[in-house]
């Protein structure tokens, strides 16, 4: 294919930009509308592998939200309740299976989604298309939309909505992955691993029970972090990550990160919050921010000089911190994977602070056993896959 033109590189001042498909063949990814950046095709093609290899695994549709080439969430079709609707800012319950799993993937860390690049593994219909319609996002592939969702897509971004439609049968033919680094070239073999649930029955804990949900949930993360720059940790629960922690230089930060991310997606369906009296002109990003705040700092950081009047009809009730923790202790089923083994049993230490009973992990670890010992005192089950997952 002729070199297509980018906005830009990785910066701005990185122009001219280009993107080629190498050969003779047609190039399987066509833009639809607008006109792509570097980076949002590096989330493009990044989120289509992971929603892919997400729906083979699972059998349900899949949707991820990426930001800076990881994502900041990911869904499935399962469905969920008014609980959950609601703190996602929805008055209805979406009803198509790819419509389920987008609302998820965006609603599971929705302050790191705003301006997002959504990756779907199914055709995009025009009841997700709606939905896409009222957030702040960047741009979309899938495998194909129908003419109602993409007319109201286009009309996103004044019209400049970048809409990119990838062959859903399309296979890199090449073996090998190739990168330029200051004027070096490397090479590898691409990864072939695929995520199954064979990878979950090495367990060397005295927990080995492993329900369906928590073996989807499990699919779900791992998953999840082959496509998160390393280090990467993620939590997952029914059907959905809720909590990413990517990049970070040490295990346990990743652990915290994506463990803060996770009690706070708990917390936002709490009544108090879910209750929370806002009034009617406040958009959803600026409820999403306050509510991030008050989860984040409480209710004291917004009462000062009356700025609760921006936001509330009414002055809003404090969430203590009794209510938070008893509030969590419901949320006992939550499921945890890494891409890289644990080094220290801190890691376990954390995680069951957000109710982890499920984890994946690749061991190898020469404090393995110390690990082990740490699932064992909490009642953890725990596989060890024997598969690294670094993303780099």
């Amino acid at each position: 294919m002729q070199p297509l033109s980018l906005r830009y590189g990785t910066n701005p001042d990185q122009t001219p930009a280009t993107f080629t498909f190498p050969g003779n063949q047609a190039s399987p990814l066509t833009v639809l509308n607008g006109q792509p950046g570097y980076i949002n095709l590096l989330d493009a093609l990044n989120s289509w592998q992971l929603v892919r290899e997400l729906q083979a695994a699972t059998g349900l549709a899949a949707a991820a939200s990426f930001k800076h080439v990881s994502p900041a969430g990911v869904g499935t079709a399962v469905r969920f309740d008014q609980t959950l609707c609601q703190s996602y800012h929805l008055t209805t319950c979406p009803t198509s299976a790819i419509a389920i799993a987008y609302v998820r993937a965006r609603g599971a860390d929705r302050m790191s989604s705003y301006g997002d690049f959504i990756g779907l593994s199914a055709k995009c219909d025009a009841e997700t298309a709606r939905l896409i319609q009222h957030e702040v996002s960047d741009g979309i592939i899938a495998p194909a939309y129908t003419p109602e969702a993409l007319t109201i897509l286009k009309q996103k971004k004044r019209g400049r909505y970048l809409i990119l439609q990838i062959d859903s049968d399309y296979t890199p033919a090449e073996p090998t992955t190739t990168r330029q680094v200051f004027g070096f070239e490397l090479t590898q073999p691409r990864s072939q691993q695929t995520i199954t649930p064979a990878l979950l029955t090495n367990i060397p804990t005295q927990q080995t029970k492993l329900p369906q949900s928590a073996v989807r949930d499990l699919l779900i993360a791992l998953i999840t972090t082959k496509y998160t720059q390393s280090n990467s940790v993620c939590y997952a629960y029914d059907g959905q990550t809720i909590g990413v922690g990517a990049g970070q230089q040490s295990r346990i930060h990743c652990v915290r990160l994506a463990g803060g991310k996770a009690d706070r997606w708990l917390l936002r369906q709490h009544p108090l919050i879910l209750g929370l009296p806002f009034q009617p002109t406040v958009k959803k990003v600026t409820k999403d921010n306050v509510i991030d705040q008050i989860l984040e700092v409480g209710i004291t950081s917004i009462l000062a000089d009356h700025v609760w009047e921006q936001y509330f009809t009414r002055q809003p009730v404090e969430l203590k911190q009794l209510d938070r923790t008893a509030w969590l202790k419901h949320f006992q089923n939550i499921s945890l994977a890494s891409d890289g083994f644990f080094p220290f049993s801190d890691n376990i230490e954390r995680a069951v602070k957000s109710g982890v009973r499920y984890i994946a992990q690749p061991g190898g670890s020469i404090r393995d056993d110390a690990v082990i010992e740490a699932c064992d005192r909490y009642h953890m089950t725990m596989a060890m896959t024997g598969l690294r997952l670094f993303w780099h």
